[in-house]
């Protein structure tokens, strides 16, 4: 055999390595756990390799996963018959933390190393499960032989800066992974100790997990896991526990689902399944290049991890896994795109999901409001990309309220509307203080009309797709058809507005400002504000055009709005005498210009020459402290 070749570790695997052998777990028995699921893993991969090469597996030999305790060396080995590795592989897979935010993980570590008390396990949640062996061994071996070859290599390590690999001797295909366990951590080595842990967190394993032990120079088997699939039981047959520990698996997550729903589905098709609510948000959650899906199985043969034909991408944020009796084996994501099967899945999936977050927000209204912070702005989408749902989605739709703490639906604003209030009003914006700070809302809020604040990007777009509700349009606040009833002792919104729009004021406003709005009239929306911009018909929210601009790399001013000017402000009208009394003053044309930059702000805009505001903002500050200066003790 030729020497060990020395490797180094990746800087990132150095310092997850360190934070895990310094104890950052309160619980290192969850070692057990990663390494059966990456032994799991090893089985289902090659099970479906040998679909397509069946000399791979061997007839007759059952895929299992074995415990081999040596209380006398100090050793647990886990075994695998499973897919193995090369020593290209061994040295990839080892060797570095295979993640594209590995840096952010390694943050996150640190964040959670003052926080052993909560017990968290960041380890598996970014395919760095196997490291977790340092939480209990002071040395590890991997002896691995790929299935298809003869050659089998050795992976050491100390779990410090550097590994080794050799050539090693292995009968058959597979991987075993054999720890060097601490003296204080030997209790795990005993034949109670391993069979409680299997139960705990590996019973949902469909292979068999087996014990083996030498006694009495003989070898004794015995089998720790019930080794049929979870998701083919019935549901009073599982416990939360063994739930919680399928999705730890299928999501690589270290902390429990918000909510889980496990079906049977009999009929023309049969199939079976759970969809897990995680409880927050993967870091390639708004990744389009990132796949998002559902663990497949056929007929209890795993095929692909994330078929993201089963699920709409509104609810890529689902895990979980579903066993088709139907499909075929040999099933490629060119046939699950044009499956009749596979539409019929993803419709219950689909009727599944919307039923469980129903259910999740009438039974659990805090756990719905978790989830609706965390992927409420992702189930938005439904509204623009499947009419099909449009009305259960919109049941499901929370926003806040000005003036209102907490979440609300439309059904409960509907609920609480005024007499006589025509629309649901809601307000469009970066933040729910700039919004209800806006001057858009003054009459509505005047009213007493409830305004539903929207502060997600997509929100516009969503919105758009709902033309009422129980029988009430949905308005935006901030566009120019915005129209309001009139109160006793008030006229029409309209009434009086041509002799008004033919202000000598408004005539000045115009030609100041020109081409930088698309109108100016007088407003019936502002009470305590001088102006504001309204989005025209078909326009485009401000916030959403600078977002878009922004993807498109497309520099210049934003569309024309319209700019509306409350007359009986008190400041409007000082303007006016002014105007009145020296119609060509410069001054005048300078407070106007201020009035629209003040607009601006006020929508979130940024203004076009902030150099000018600051001037008009200082001269209009100096003859206010000239004026009061010289005012009279």
């Amino acid at each position: 055999m030729s020497e060990p070749t020395v490797h180094t570790f990746q800087a990132e695997v150095n310092e997850v390595l360190r934070l895990v052998i310094h104890s950052l777990y309160s619980h290192p028995e969850v070692f057990l756990r990663e390494l059966v699921s990456n032994a799991s893993d090893a089985l289902d991969r090659l099970r479906f390799r040998a679909l397509g090469e069946p000399d791979l597996l061997p007839e007759g030999e059952t895929p299992r996963i074995e415990l081999i305790p040596n209380p006398d060396a100090g050793t647990l080995t886990i075994a695998d018959n499973g897919i193995g590795m090369t020593a290209e592989e061994l040295a990839k897979n080892l060797g570095t933390v295979a993640w594209s935010g590995s840096r952010d993980f390694v943050q996150q570590l640190r964040a959670a190393q003052e926080s052993k008390e909560k017990g968290l396990q960041l380890i598996g949640q970014f395919g760095v499960g196997f490291y977790s062996s340092y939480l209990v061994a002071d040395d590890v071996d991997v002896v691995s032989r790929a299935a298809g070859t003869t050659a089998a290599h050795r992976w050491s390590s100390q779990g410090k800066d550097t590994f080794t690999i050799e050539e090693a001797a292995r009968e058959r295909h597979g991987t075993s992974v054999v720890l060097h366990v601490r003296a204080e951590h030997r209790e795990m080595l005993s034949e109670h100790r391993l069979r409680d842990l299997v139960e705990r967190y590996s019973d949902y394993v469909e292979h068999p997990i087996e014990l083996v032990i030498q006694r009495d120079g003989k070898e004794e088997r015995r089998q720790l896991n019930r080794a049929n699939a979870l998701w083919q039981r019935r549901p009073a047959e599982v416990t939360a526990e063994q739930y919680e520990e399928l999705y730890k698996h299928l999501a690589r997550d270290w902390e429990g689902p918000l909510a889980w729903r496990h079906f049977h589905i009999e009929g023309t098709q049969m199939f079976a399944g759970v969809v897990f609510v995680p409880r927050r948000r993967g870091w390639d959650l708004f990744d389009p290049g990132q796949h998002h899906g559902m663990r497949l199985h056929v007929q209890r043969v795993f095929v692909l991890d994330e078929a993201e034909e089963l699920v709409p991408r509104w609810l890529r944020f689902l895990r979980g896994v579903v066993d088709s009796e139907d499909l075929p084996l040999n099933v490629s994501r060119e046939l699950l795109q044009d499956s009749r099967a596979v539409r019929t899945i993803r419709q219950q999936i689909t009727s599944q999901t919307l039923d469980l977050l129903s259910e999740m927000s009438q039974e659990k209204p805090d756990d719905y409001g978790h989830f609706w912070n965390t992927f409420g702005v992702v189930l938005k989408e439904a509204l623009h990309f499947e009419p099909d749902v449009k009305e259960k989605v919109i049941r499901l739709l929370r926003y806040e309220s000005a003036g209102r703490e907490g979440l609300t639906s439309l059904t409960d604003y509907v609920a609480r509307m005024k007499e006589g209030q025509p629309a649901i009003y809601f307000a469009a914006g970066t933040s729910r203080a700039a919004l209800e700070a806006s001057p858009h809302l003054e009459a509505l809020i005047q009213r007493g009309y409830e305004v539903l604040l929207m502060t997600d990007p997509v929100d516009p777009f969503a919105v758009s797709a709902i033309e009422d509700f129980e029988g009430k349009p949905l308005l935006s606040a901030m566009t120019a058809k915005l129209e309001l009833p009139k109160r006793d002792g008030e006229g029409s919104s309209s009434e009086g507005d041509g002799d008004a729009a033919a202000h000598p004021l408004l005539e000045r406003f115009r030609a100041v400002l020109g081409d930088a709005v698309a109108e100016v009239r007088p407003s019936h929306r502002l009470k305590d504000s001088p102006v504001c911009l309204v989005i025209p018909e078909g326009g485009m929210a401000p916030h959403v055009e600078r977002m878009l601009r922004a993807v498109q790399r497309v520099d210049g001013p934003l569309g024309r709005r319209i700019l509306e000017v409350n007359l009986d402000h008190a400041l409007v009208q000082g303007l006016a005498t002014v105007h009145e009394r020296d119609g060509a003053s410069p001054r005048v044309s300078a407070w106007i210009r201020a009035l629209y930059d003040q607009a601006m702000l006020a929508e979130g805009s940024p203004v076009e020459d902030p150099a000018r505001l600051a001037r008009h903002l200082t001269e209009l500050l100096q003859e206010v402290v000239r004026t009061e200066a010289n005012r009279p003790a």
